[in-house]
């Protein structure tokens, strides 16, 4: 009997043994996750994409040492949707926030993304992630139940709305559901990042998912003045010009923004640079993804000039057009000793794919009704990477607009508050990078593949309409 009860006693010794251990190695196969978010920065504004004027040699360190995607893009063509698209993991068919827009019974007019959302921070915050969110929020306002403190993330600093976002000198911020009040000398993508960065050493110990959708390099084309002043004298000749842009009821001028967009991706640069000096202080560096992209193409405000910067690289179009220059973005990819260095991946994916590969990073099943598909076996290295049908977008503004991505072909619908049946252009994107010739008239077969398309991947929601078409004038 002694005996007995001494291998049941060694038997459970074991079995405790091993499961504490099995449950050690399931937390060390959860990494850590950083994934940053710049606002309005296009394919060509970094240097691992091409820039040529401007250096970031830090961003470029994240290609360089790790994965850089060349056919990723953004959920939307504005920052609202695009955000909506990477916190559930739908396109803008689906999506519950498609447009940028305003909403008078809301705090701070932010439009809701709706209570209950299930977001990818509320699917890792329930794997035992901690979850913080740094900079932009844009679907829903302070104490309401779309606040990113409602759906998922312990902590939040920063701006809740898009519009007053648009000033770097702000009168105020949000840290914690509480009103940061600022002496309008603060720079307040420093306030944040500082509050990531010590987000980060104060769960270094934890796996967390630190989101940072910040508003570099978004107008107004502001930067901290010792910034500002380096690039003032290296480009002295667009000192006459003057940007001009409104954040909260003010209007915020600019002198010299084409020193201000270098300024600023500069000083993004350096505090990318500072964040991965963080990760190997504190001995974590090898079990971190941090993942680099922009919410959609460059921006034409705040005097910002993406011509003079070659910002939307080879492609045609910019923000607020559905063309790969308003929504082709870069995608970069590191994580030591698992994405391996200097990779490229042409795997065609979108925003919307975040959710699922992170599910996938966190051991954490992907929900239902999603459309986007785990990117792990790409930065992993496997064969078995699942490929998108197709990717697509819908847009309200500027007379409505849809487009597909099909393989190598681009289908695009333009000007469908007036002409909602319009003809469809088509483009073979692995040739013609800057859709300039119409092949629709060639590929009958392909356009009636677009229509079954884009009829299947939209949901109507009487939130969101094209209008139907305007009254002709008599």
């Amino acid at each position: 009997m002694h005996d007995r009860r001494h291998l049941v006693t060694s038997l459970a010794l074991v079995f405790t043994f091993c499961s504490a251990l099995c449950c050690q190695e399931a937390a060390q196969k959860q990494p850590n996750i950083i994934y940053i978010l710049l606002d309005d920065a296009g394919w060509g504004d970094l240097g691992c994409y091409g820039q040529e004027k401007l250096k970031t040699p830090n961003i470029d360190r994240l290609a360089t040492e790790g994965m850089r995607f060349t056919q990723h893009y953004a959920g939307s063509t504005v920052c609202a949707p695009t955000r909506s698209c990477l916190m559930t993991g739908q396109h803008t068919g689906h999506t519950p926030v498609r447009a940028n827009g305003n909403a008078a019974d809301q705090p701070e007019r932010v439009f809701p993304i709706g209570a209950g959302v299930v977001t990818v921070a509320s699917l890792l915050k329930g794997a035992g992630y901690q979850t913080g969110a740094f900079g932009k929020w844009g679907l829903g306002g302070p104490g309401s139940t779309s606040d990113a403190l409602a759906l998922g993330f312990d902590h939040f600093t920063g701006f809740y709305s898009q519009a007053f976002a648009h000033d770097f000198y702000p009168r105020w911020l949000w840290r914690d559901g509480k009103k940061l009040e600022l002496d309008r000398k603060q720079y307040a993508h420093t306030v944040y990042m500082d509050d990531a960065l010590q987000f980060i050493a104060n769960n270094k110990d934890k796996p967390f998912f630190c989101y940072l959708p910040v508003t570099i390099p978004h107008a107004a084309m502001q930067a901290p003045p010792e910034y500002h002043k380096r690039f003032r004298k290296l480009y002295p000749q667009f000192d006459q010009k003057v940007g001009k842009y409104s954040g909260d009821a003010r209007t915020t001028q600019v002198q010299n923004p084409i020193a201000g967009f270098a300024a600023m991706m500069t000083k993004m640069d350096d505090d990318v640079g500072t964040l991965l000096q963080l990760l190997v202080k504190l001995g974590i560096d090898n079990n971190t993804v941090v993942m680099l992209t922009s919410d959609n193409g460059p921006h034409h405000e705040g005097g910002h000039n993406p011509k003079f910067w070659n910002s939307n690289g080879p492609f045609q179009g910019n923000k607020r057009s559905l063309y790969d220059g308003g929504i082709r973005v870069p995608l970069v990819a590191r994580w030591p000793g698992t994405i391996a260095k200097g990779t490229d991946s042409d795997h065609i994916s979108a925003h919307w794919d975040l959710l699922p590969t992170l599910c996938d990073l966190a051991n954490v099943p992907t929900p239902e009704g999603v459309d986007g598909i785990s990117m792990t076996a790409t930065l992993t290295g496997e064969k078995d990477q699942r490929e998108h049908d197709y990717l697509y977008w819908e847009f309200y503004e500027s007379g409505g607009k849809r487009a597909l991505r099909m393989g190598k072909w681009k289908a695009v619908r333009n000007n469908l508050r007036d002409r909602p049946n319009g003809p469809i252009e088509l483009y073979d994107i692995t040739t013609d990078l800057a859709e300039a010739s119409d092949v629709a008239a060639k590929h009958p077969e392909v356009l009636e593949l677009a229509r079954r398309y884009f009829a299947a991947a939209h949901t109507p929601d009487p939130r969101w309409r094209y209008h139907g078409g305007r009254k002709k004038k008599k």
